[in-house]
């Protein structure tokens, strides 16, 4: 009688303990551009009421529980802990349904890997020995270390605030920037290196892709060809052609294919480079000593334009919240995870590649580089000692390289024109329009890389005026999204940082600007035929 007496004093909502969780919206699907399907929020009449609105678990309640048996209120806390699991928390923009970032969310670690492999190895590799040249062995190796785990910290900074803020993800590098130093100043201060880094870097490809195709024909054709070759400005054309129609793919996830194709190419040609230069004869008159200047100025700003293309080797970075938008992400499953997965595999590939190609290149070539790079140096120096078709593999495996490159870093772009007419219209981009501002895009770079052809060659500047996007701003976001505690070590090492990240900043730019200068404008990356 004492135990049922207690029985019937315990209060019914003891008899079973439901986590307090919070709230959370519905998220059902809609129809996308592409026709895939994405989820939208909840109508902003029920934010307005002051409520999240009614969910798949909202019934699922202590007061609802209390007349049901035991084993039926199990089932039923099962069934509300598991929906809550699965469902998304976070509130969601309609307008992300739209946008080609945002618009497919089904990335994972696979296409993390491939997407930063893709964007972190480049053209921009090849030029690294360049750096040695004015380095020399000691310092090369030492900068190019620093830089390499200094940019993973950044990028491991990146994928954690993606998501900093209970409810809200950050889905590009500018969102970020606005949450962290203002909407107003977030802008200045970060959309014109992530949009100078995009658009330069396409119009960069460009250059490069319809020299090393030219290279190419005039490598496969030899002397024997009769027909009449296309100059330099009709191979940009039909590189940037070529870009044009591959850029018709709706969104980030659907290039996912076209980044591992980057990624391997990117790999195979910068393996096949070092290799063929190790294995050559060196040239007799190689040396290994810092280039000299005549005056200690001259030889400053070199040394600082040198560290600036060491800077540029490591970019992607304003790619990295955009890659990490692709993923679901849900309590049980964040999208931080696969993301920082992909990217670890990624990093590890990309060392393998950075490091071998300068390492190798000024082992082979010393302070005789010629400024164009390494392939500029086989062409100089091996252009009769290696079989033609190697050179024409090499050159081919560039021009894959560098189409497939073109899309990712012009996918931030496509973006921002698309929310633009969506914010405007209320509707997404039909097939037309998202056609139209994707050709457009194209040839504005061909024309600027026309207008502008020293642009491929101005590495170190490149490098200085982006490093804030890498080596700088995630310091400064991690400080004023996660506030360690002020004047702690957390304090300190990250404003420090953030602070180094900006002096080198304005010392590459001053370099590269100076190199640019002295130069003529006349360096290139390809020996001009």
């Amino acid at each position: 009688m004492q135990r049922g007496s207690e029985m019937e004093e315990r209060p019914e909502t003891e008899l079973i303990s439901i986590p307090a969780t919070p709230r959370t919206t519905s998220t059902p699907e809609i129809l996308t551009p592409s026709g895939l399907r994405s989820p939208k929020s909840a109508p902003k009449s029920a934010a307005a009421a002051g409520t999240a609105g009614w969910t798949p678990t909202s019934f699922i309640s202590p007061r609802f529980l209390s007349p049901i048996g035991t084993p039926m209120k199990r089932v039923l806390v099962n069934m509300k802990g598991y929906l809550e699991e699965v469902g998304h928390l976070t509130k969601l923009n309609p307008q992300d349904a739209w946008l080609p970032i945002t618009e497919s969310r089904n990335g994972n670690a696979h296409y993390a890997a491939f997407h930063n492999l893709n964007a972190g190895v480049g053209f921009q590799a090849l030029v690294l020995p360049v750096a040695f040249a004015f380095l020399g062995w000691s310092w090369g190796i030492l900068s190019l270390t620093i830089a390499y785990f200094w940019q993973l910290y950044t990028l491991w900074i990146l994928v954690q605030l993606h998501e900093a803020v209970p409810g809200k993800r950050y889905n590009r590098y500018v969102e970020l920037a606005q949450a962290a130093f203002g909407e107003r100043l977030g802008v200045w201060l970060a959309l014109f290196p992530t949009v100078y880094l995009s658009a330069g870097t396409a119009t960069a490809l460009i250059l490069i892709g319809g020299e090393t195709m030219k290279l190419f024909f005039e490598t496969v054709c030899g002397p024997q060809c009769t027909s009449d070759p296309l100059t330099t400005v009709e191979w940009y054309l039909v590189f940037t052609s070529l870009c044009i129609v591959l850029s018709q793919l709706p969104n980030l996830n659907s290039i996912a294919g076209l980044s591992l194709i980057g990624a391997i190419t990117a790999i195979t040609y910068s393996t096949m480079v070092w290799v063929l230069s190790v294995s050559q004869q060196r040239p007799p008159s190689i040396s290994y000593e810092p280039l000299s200047l005549p005056s200690f100025s001259a030889s400053a700003f070199s040394v600082l334009n040198a560290l600036g293309i060491v800077a540029f080797a490591f970019r992607g970075h304003n790619l990295a919240l955009e890659i990490q938008a692709t993923m679901p992400s849900t309590i049980k499953h964040p999208a931080h995870v696969p993301m920082w997965r992909g990217a670890k595999v990624a990093y590890v590939l990309i060392a393998m590649c950075l490091f071998p190609v300068a390492i190798g290149g000024f082992w082979a070539y010393g302070n005789l580089m010629p400024s164009g790079g390494m392939l500029n140096a086989l062409f100089a120096f091996h252009s009769r000692d290696i079989p033609r078709g190697l050179l024409a593999m090499t050159f081919l495996l560039v021009v894959f390289n560098c189409l497939s490159s073109f899309q990712i870093y012009s996918m931030p772009v496509f973006d921002s024109f698309e929310a633009g007419y969506t914010s405007r219209t209320n509707r997404p981009c039909s097939i037309w329009v998202r056609s139209g501002f994707r050709v457009f895009y194209g040839f504005v770079n061909f024309f600027i890389g026309v207008a502008l052809p020293f642009l491929s060659s101005i590495a170190g500047l490149l490098g200085g005026l982006t490093l804030p996007v890498t080596f700088a701003y995630p310091c400064f976001m991690w400080v004023l999204i996660k506030k360690p505690s002020k004047f702690s070590f957390s304090w300190y090492f990250h404003w420090g940082l953030g602070w180094l990240g900006i002096a080198f900043s304005l010392a590459f730019s001053i370099g590269g600007i100076w190199s640019m200068v002295n130069s003529g404008l006349k360096l290139k990356f390809f020996k001009p035929s």
